[in-house]
């Protein structure tokens, strides 16, 4: 009867854990519905809002944009309803100049053209032909003398084009006319045949455009779609990492549902993160593919993504810290710690959703590195508290089990420690190879493999959430690993078999001192 009411009592609080779960999934999905409402962000769409120029090497620049682009599929059958088709291209979409009054001002209303503005499309393994360096000059824009040799015209920007492709490097004029303070470029598309990484640069040489700011949106698109050249393998990898998820979810479903009288709260620990990790790749995947097929991010998706890659983070950072503190294995509850490992949760997760909010949201055109700078350097040092965090409470917990004799608990926290380990290290190991990539590809001629770092990351940590899943996966021997208060804590197999040698040395014991005692009182009464 006792474990009738037992289980009822266990019943009803694992019911009681679940509608509280379900209670907050509907209040996600709450959230997830109001953000999907509020509209979309701009991607592969680089957009310019009253944009200045900057002065370098006599000459004025405006950076519009970088992305890597594939060449375009030429054999592919022309849909007259569909041009584009298989085509890479670059559009400019409403492009407007605007100067300065007092530079309108100075021009004749009679002259057709009173300022000149080029923008300037480059494949980076042809940047050098832009300027004078060819002819050994270090300007970049004509001047007088290089003009009178017939090198270039006085006012424009020095490019030497390619004897194969001679409309590389690309130019488009775009010029001021009469007295007019703004100019319009009208709607052009430059088709890209080369695969490579190509910059647009809007420059101008005459002075007296000083102040002239720059408005509209460049549209840059693949073959396949609007993905820049770099983010294009990441929509398929998060197909096959959403499939991974799915996989490691069923698989330990179905270890969950076999054994489910036998969880422990690190079970469900464990299911979260499991879940959070395929909500994560799903939601990447729509936010990628529909990005690839519209040129807009859908800014509820994305915004989820990036919530989840936090939330996730997070979990798993703090699900490795409980562990490694000898949660529900050397301890039931976290005690007077339970507070600062969820300040620490906290703060991890702020500067792990601002980062990525700063990452993914807005333009593909780099930010400014300061700013990524100071996102950055938060996250490096709270997941450096992570790690001596971890690897602190993971010897002490070593060390309890090793007092107290725990072999199997023992065992098991060395194969976790050891992996820990090994992945401690090849993390460091790809840090280094990230700063390097970074350092010696500048401006991104590398860019076909880019994709590789953050996919590297995502595989680490599914790796780790494996092994994970293999070392606490639910089995019909539960106190094996788990905390039992009845034994103290040293209830393990080595234990019980102490216990029954120890009772069965007193049985045989207490055998033998009734045996001795019967015979004496036998051959007391045969002499009375």
């Amino acid at each position: 009867m006792m474990h009738r009411r037992q289980d009822r009592r266990w019943w009803c609080l694992e019911m009681s854990e679940w509608r509280r779960r379900l209670r907050l999934l509907w209040v996600m999905l709450g959230f997830m519905l109001w953000f999907d409402w509020i509209g979309s962000a701009g991607a592969s769409i680089h957009e310019y809002k009253h944009e200045s120029f900057f002065s370098q090497s006599g000459a004025y620049f405006f950076h519009g944009g970088s992305e890597g682009l594939y060449a375009s599929s030429n054999n592919l059958p022309q849909n007259p309803d569909k041009p584009n088709t298989g085509r890479s291209f670059i559009k400019f979409e409403s492009i407007t100049l605007k100067r300065t009054k007092e530079s309108a001002e100075k021009q004749n209303r009679m002259h057709s053209s009173t300022g000149l503005v080029e923008a300037i499309i480059v494949e980076v393994k042809d940047r050098e032909r832009i300027g004078g360096s060819y002819l050994g000059s270090d300007s970049i824009c004509c001047t007088q003398e290089l003009s009178k040799k017939g090198h270039c015209k006085v006012g424009e920007v020095i490019i030497h084009n390619d004897a194969d492709s001679p409309d590389w490097p690309h130019r488009i004029k775009i010029s001021f006319e009469a007295n007019y303070e703004e100019t319009t470029l009208s709607p052009q598309t430059v088709y890209v045949n080369n695969t490579g990484m190509y910059y647009l640069y809007f420059m101008f040489c005459d002075d007296e455009l000083k102040g002239t700011i720059i408005s509209g949106s460049t549209v840059w698109k693949n073959p396949d779609g609007y993905l820049p050249g770099k983010m294009a393998p990441l929509l398929t990898f998060y197909g096959v990492m959403s499939l991974a998820f799915l996989g490691l979810g069923l698989m330990w479903l179905l270890r969950f549902m076999q054994f489910w009288k036998n969880l422990t709260q690190l079970h469900y620990h464990i299911t979260t993160v499991i879940a959070l990790g395929m909500l994560e790749m799903a939601f990447w995947y729509f936010d990628y593919s529909s990005l690839n097929s519209t040129g807009f991010r859908p800014m509820g998706v994305t915004i989820w993504a990036i919530t989840l890659t936090a939330v996730k983070k997070t979990l798993s950072r703090l699900l490795l810290l409980v562990v490694s503190m000898g949660y529900g294995v050397v301890r039931p509850t976290l005690g007077s710690m339970a507070s600062k490992v969820l300040l620490l949760g906290a703060v991890y997760f702020v500067a792990s959703e601002a980062l990525e909010l700063y990452e993914h949201l807005g333009n593909i055109n780099d930010f400014a590195g300061k700013t990524k700078l100071a996102l950055v350097l938060p996250v490096v040092f709270l997941d450096a508290g992570f790690i001596l965090w971890i690897f602190s409470s993971l010897s002490d917990t070593l060390e309890k089990l090793q007092v107290r004799r725990s072999m199997a608990k023992l065992e098991l926290y060395r194969k976790f420690t050891n992996s820990l380990a090994v992945f401690v290290v090849i993390s460091i190991a790809w840090i280094g190879y990230e700063l390097y990539f970074n350092a010696t590809d500048p401006l991104s001629e590398l860019w076909r493999i880019a994709w590789l770092i953050p996919a590297f990351w995502a595989i680490l940590a599914y790796t780790l959430l494996a092994v994970i899943c293999v070392l606490w996966a639910p089995s019909k021997n539960p106190t094996r690993y788990a905390y039992s208060e009845e034994a103290g804590d040293d209830f393990d197999e080595e234990a019980v078999s102490l216990t029954s040698t120890a009772v069965k040395v007193a049985g045989d014991i207490r055998k033998v001192s009734g045996a001795i005692t019967i015979r004496e009182d036998i051959e007391e009464d045969k002499r009375e």
